[in-house]
């Protein structure tokens, strides 16, 4: 059973020269369907090709073309709902949002702004042992994504790709839930972390498969509190939208550098002009990009070539007992089920892959052990490395097989480490390399007494000393293991030198 027993956040204060300020933060986040095939068409999703390759006649807007819905696309959706413990709208519907751009071939995107597909839901967002913020969700829409001007391959000319015309989005809108820089940060982590788990979409920030729109406003001090009271948006102050970031660090310096400029702006006796702006990352500035428009500048109208969309409660609640494990639970599992601390578990479940590896190499192991290899050991040399885990050169088999072969005895935790090294540089199979190289822990104690025996015979006068000072034992082990090749079990080595000085 997750515990949902923590502490909130205090906002971010950012002092003025007229007193304290306060930050307000919604984000949409756009996230792409993790889908083969586009919301309305049977064109390719893949990324990388070449450019127009991937389009249909529907996504060029070629005459006579009509949109066909993928079922595909909204069952993703609805898994994301309930992934969300969203609301599922059993009835939604498209409409047309007009505007006009080279990448726009239609001359409108099909969304959904009346009826969406699913409605509040709430995001649980880590911030600390104990502390956490409850972002609520607004909606998540599916709609269109635009295609790609291209202004950087020629001096004169613009170039358009409509590779991405069509492919499937979700629109994730929270309320202004967000009261820090780093905050905002962590809740997209934390929806990138849940879409993972779910396979909705794979969060590829990079190749523009996740970016969100950073909405920021700023208020005094208990203002908020009348909004939460009242849900008057004027306590919260006038808004600007910053255009798809994607990236943690740019989303966290944007809203820091566009609160501080808001800030001036007002203690300077002006307004705040509700706007998009963009955010030069070299400059570390928002600039003005256009007015921010209303529903009514984009004339919305249901889409005439696409019906009400409607799915059965049976549907969805098959798709809801498909559900996976999702990170929270996860992590609650593993404290419970491994013995680890919340830091550990938060480690291994903030990627689901990362998850999945430690739980086979943990399969029938001890799995404090195992968390401690695959954190330290494993991830440690993977990050030095800049490889994730799916990169990594050995296998869960591989490192539980050492995991196994520690707690058996059969090797000490320095051979262990030499161990790993061979399989992560050369492979090979734990058991076999440990069995030929002859890197087996010495466990007879008759082997270990000689070897006792014979440095103590040798050194009378450390004997002497370590008598006077018991923490001097310490230095017959170290010998004791160098005699050994470091083979010998160190906890035998430990209680025969113990008994053999009297200590």
């Amino acid at each position: 059973m997750l515990d949902l027993t923590y502490e909130t956040p205090k906002p971010k204060v950012i002092a003025g020269a007229t007193g304290d300020w306060e930050l307000v933060i919604g984000l949409e986040v756009h996230a792409q369907v993790a889908s083969k095939a586009k919301l309305f068409s049977g064109a390719s999703t893949q990324f990388g090709a070449e450019p127009n390759s991937n389009v249909a006649f529907v996504d060029a807007a070629m005459p006579g073309m009509l949109p066909v819905i993928n079922e595909f696309c909204v069952a993703q959706a609805v898994r994301t709902g309930l992934g969300l413990k969203a609301e599922i709208n059993l009835t939604s519907a498209f409409d047309r949002k007009n505007y006009f751009y080279p990448d726009l071939p239609q001359g409108y995107q099909i969304s959904q702004l009346y009826h969406p597909i699913v409605g509040e839901g709430e995001v649980l967002v880590d911030m600390g042992p104990g502390v956490a913020r409850l972002v609520r969700i607004e909606r998540i829409h599916l709609e269109q994504d635009a295609g790609k001007s291209i202004h950087d391959m020629d001096p004169h000319m613009s170039f358009v790709d409509l590779n991405r015309t069509g492919v499937a989005l979700m629109e994730i809108v929270s309320r202004p839930d967000i009261r820090g820089p780093e905050e905002a940060a962590a809740y997209v982590v934390k929806l990138r972390q849940i879409l993972r788990y779910l396979g909705t979409c794979d969060g590829n920030m990079q190749n523009g498969n996740l970016r969100a729109d950073v909405n920021v406003s700023v208020c005094r001090p208990g203002d908020y509190e009348k909004y939460q009271e009242s849900q008057d948006f004027a306590h919260l102050g006038t808004r600007c939208e910053i255009k798809n970031m994607n990236s943690m660090r740019f989303i966290q310096a944007a809203i820091e550098y566009e609160a501080r400029r808001q800030i001036a702006i007002l203690e300077d006796g002006g307004a705040i002009v509700q706007e998009t702006r963009l955010y030069d990352p070299d400059k570390n500035e928002t600039r003005s990009m256009r007015s921010k428009e209303e529903a009514h500048d984009y004339r919305y109208f249901p889409c005439p070539d696409l019906l009400p969309l409607e799915i059965e409660q049976g549907w969805v609640d098959d798709i809801q007992a498909s559900l996976p494990e999702l990170p929270d639970e996860k992590r609650t599992r593993f404290v419970a089920d491994y013995g680890m601390t919340e830091y550990d578990a938060g480690v291994l479940t903030a990627d689901v892959e990362n998850a999945t590896y430690f739980e086979e190499v943990a399969r029938g192991r001890d799995g404090k052990l195992a968390a401690n290899w695959v954190i330290n050991e494993l991830f440690g040399r993977l990050k030095k490395e800049d490889h994730d885990i799916t990169e990594s050169p050995v296998s869960a088999e591989q490192l539980g097989k050492i995991i196994g072969l520690i707690s058996s005895d059969a090797i000490s935790g320095k051979i262990a480490k030499d161990l790993f090294e061979i399989v992560y540089t050369e492979g090979g199979d734990p058991e076999e390399i440990v069995e030929t190289r002859g890197m087996k822990q010495v466990t007879d104690t008759g082997a270990i007494e000689a070897a006792v025996d014979q440095i103590i015979a040798d050194n009378p006068a450390q004997v002497e000393k370590a008598k006077e000072n018991p923490k001097l034992a310490g230095w017959f082990v170290g010998q004791v293991m160098k005699a050994t090749g470091g083979k010998a079990n160190p906890k035998s080595v430990n209680e025969i030198v113990a008994s053999k000085l009297g200590l």
